[in-house]
Parts: structure tokens; sequence; C-alpha cells
């Protein structure tokens, strides 16, 4: 039988741990990195309830003696970076998947480091010691159960998990712990009188695959079975860009949501221009106050790079999203991602009787002179700063209350 030598390695709470690192006078005591929107809660302050991504009014009626304190964001890059950097010290092959989590096959590195579970002791150990930070491990044959085994271990902990043993380990867990299962899947789930992994994994495949779509359905049977082919990729090119915002609970209304996606999109397609990689589909998710998502798209028929087109059509799907859900008074969130990436070829110029020049098409007179000025913002900004131009739509609101180095952490590199 495979050894475990799969670890998932995640460090606890991390922004408000590192807070409450360079702040001691704030250890032990329930915190959240943020203002308006909490950005990130200690475990003193989830104990309350107080959770991301909720509004600061709401976390300091849960939590009257909550601590707000803003981020040190260069700290978060470099304490995330060192932490990750010692799980290099006992293997290469590292897949690091945020900005304070990664996962590490130690299978080829036992003869000179020892069994797996010693290998996560050191580097628990050491990330202790060397950077005073809190990091569980899940140590298991597959990158999904060492993923689960983490989660259990938290907070700062360690769970090796038997291969002998692992199914009936897994199966009494809640089924929100899996890889992929958010609020509105777990509610489904629910509706269907599910709510452990034990019992996902008796359900009919067919079943799940009528509440779950065919997909999502055998997706989440297989893990619920532990079944994850997948293996550690260390070097991965992204297939898609996002960025998303917390909004608290903001009107439905195209004058909440209009600059938060333009502002959405600038960030979006800065990163496209800069790695030349335009998108063809464009997604947008709109999460109302019950915590319920919803997603729309659309396929483009030439790769677009610039931020009013991509602004454009992502206000278009929004406001399709709520004509279809005319009840929902309320928006929680938004986010915006560009996907089916290729590479900058030169626009085909498109002939002006061809279709409506409305600047979504690159290859128009209006497509083109959005692009330009797109790379002369895209100029200034390397030159002075990112703070240096925005665009007005943007500046009036998009930017809410989380700051956009916050936001870059959790974005992907492309």
């Amino acid at each position: 039988m495979t050894i475990p030598a799969i670890l998932h390695a995640d460090l606890d709470a991390f922004y408000a741990s590192v807070e409450q690192l360079l702040q001691p006078h704030l250890r032990g005591r329930p915190i959240a990195v943020g203002g308006g929107v909490v950005l990130a809660a200690s475990y003193e302050a989830r104990a309350f309830g107080v959770r991301s991504g909720m509004p600061g009014r709401r976390a300091r009626e849960l939590c009257p003696q909550l601590i707000f304190t803003g981020g040190h964001f260069d700290e978060y890059q470099r304490l995330g970076d060192a932490a990750i950097d010692v799980l290099r010290d006992y293997t290469p092959e590292i897949e690091r998947i945020s900005i304070d989590e990664a996962f590490a096959d130690v299978g080829g590195s036992t003869q000179l480091f020892g069994t797996p579970e010693h290998i996560a002791k050191t580097v628990r150990a050491r990330v202790r010691a060397e950077f005073g930070l809190p990091i569980s491990i899940g140590v298991a044959r597959t990158k999904h159960l060492a993923k689960i085994g983490s989660q259990v271990a938290k907070p700062d902990g360690l769970v090796v998990i038997d291969p002998a043993t692992e199914l009936a380990f897994l199966h009494d867990l809640p089924v929100e712990l899996m890889w992929g299962v958010g609020p509105a899947t777990k509610e489904k789930l629910a509706a269907n009188g599910i709510s452990t992994i034990g019992q996902l994994a008796q359900s009919s495949p067919r079943a799940m695959e009528r509440v779950l779509g065919r997909a999502v359905g055998r997706k989440l049977t297989a893990l619920a079975w532990n079944r994850d082919p997948r293996e550690i990729v260390t070097h991965r090119r992204s297939i898609s860009a996002g960025a998303q915002s917390a909004l608290g609970r903001k009107p439905a209304t195209e004058e909440v949501f209009r600059p938060v996606l333009q502002h959405l999109a600038d960030r979006i397609a800065r990163r496209l221009r800069a790695k030349d990689r335009p998108c063809r589909t464009v997604t947008v998710r709109v999460r109302f106050a019950d915590m319920r998502a919803v997603t729309r798209r659309m396929t483009l028929p030439a790769p677009i790079c610039a931020t009013s087109a991509l602004a454009e059509i992502a206000v278009d799907l929004v406001r399709g999203v709520l004509a279809d859900y005319r009840d929902e008074r309320t928006i929680s969130l938004l986010a915006i991602s560009a996907s089916n990436l290729g590479e900058d070829a030169c626009p085909q110029l498109e002939l002006p009787f061809a279709m409506a020049d409305d600047g979504r098409h690159p290859g128009t007179r209006k497509g083109m002179a959005r692009t330009r000025a797109d790379r002369a913002v895209d100029a200034v900004r390397a030159r002075f700063g990112a703070g240096a131009l925005t665009y007005g739509s943007a500046a009036l609101g998009g930017a809410g209350s989380v700051p956009d180095e916050f936001r870059a952490l959790a974005e992907k590199t492309l």
C-alpha cells in the first residue's frame, strides 16, 4: 500500500497571525484585518463568529471587543514566501496554491530526512522557531485527503492519515470540508439529506449528478472515496485570471455594481496585458445576501485584453443575472474571471462595415484605440505606481474598503 507522502501545509489565520506577530500586544486577543470589511480574522475572533468577507459593523456586533488593524502587505508576502521555502529544503516537489498554503510530495526524500511524519514535524517546528507563525499540516496518500487533514489539524496541528483507516477517517467528516463544496453545494446536499462525506459516498452517483450537475457530481463522489489521481504540479501556467470584491451587503443596483466591476476588470486586464495573454471567455459570479451564488459566462469571437471591453461585458452579464433573479435586493460579492487565454498575436483588422464598432472587438478602430489607451495607462503606472492613474468609473466606488494590495496577494499570477 502506498505510504502517505503528500503534505498539505497551511499557515493558520495567516494575515491575522502576522499582525499578532508584528504587534505583540494583539496576541491572544480577537483581531480583524480590515475595516469596512473583514479581510481576515484571528482564531480568537472566529470564536465569536467573525469571518472573512463579513461587514465590519456585523463583526463588531458579534464581538464588541474586536480590534481592527491595518494590513502589512509586504510582510504577508515576505513571510508567506519564507514559510513555504522551508518545505523546499526537504523536496523540490512543491505545488504552491496560495500565499499561505502548498502541497509537497516527500516520497523521494525519506532516505535523507526520515518519514513524511518526521518531515512534517520538522517543518512545523522550523516555521514556528524561525518566523513565529503557526502552521498546520495534513499528511496523506492524496492531495484531497492531505488538504482535509490540514483543516482537521487546525489550529497549529498535525494529522497523519493512515491508508488502512483513511476511509473511516474521511467518512465521519462534514461534507463542507471537501475541496469544492461551498455554501451553495452544501445547501443542495443538505436538502438531499447529506451532511457527511460518508453519506455522500453511499449516495447514488446518478442522483448526485442530477443534484449537482454531471461534472461536479462525479468529481465529489470520487473524492468521497478518496479517488484522487492528481499529482503535484511544480510548474503551471495559469489558464485563467480572476478578481473578486466582497461588498458586505449592498443594494443590487447598477450604481453599485458597475464601478465595482470596472475596478475588477481593470485589475484583471492589467495582468492580461502584462503577460500578453488576452482572454476569450469572461465569467461573472454574483453572490447574494444568503450566500447563494450565480455565475454567467460569455465566449467571444476574438480575444480581448482592453479594460473597458472586459468591464462592459461583465456589466452585461451581471444585468442578466439580476434580470433572472428579480427578487434579490442585496449583493454580497462580485467576481470576474477571464479564461480561454491565448497568445497576443496582432489582432486581425475588422472592416468598418463588417460590424458595429462598439469597442469590444480588438481589430476595430475603437477597439485598437482602447488598447492603446490602456497601454499608456500601464506605462504611467509602471513608472509612478499603481495609484498614479485610474479610470474615472472605477474611482467612483470600485475599490471599496479592501486595499488592492490585499486583493493582489490572493490573485493568480499568469
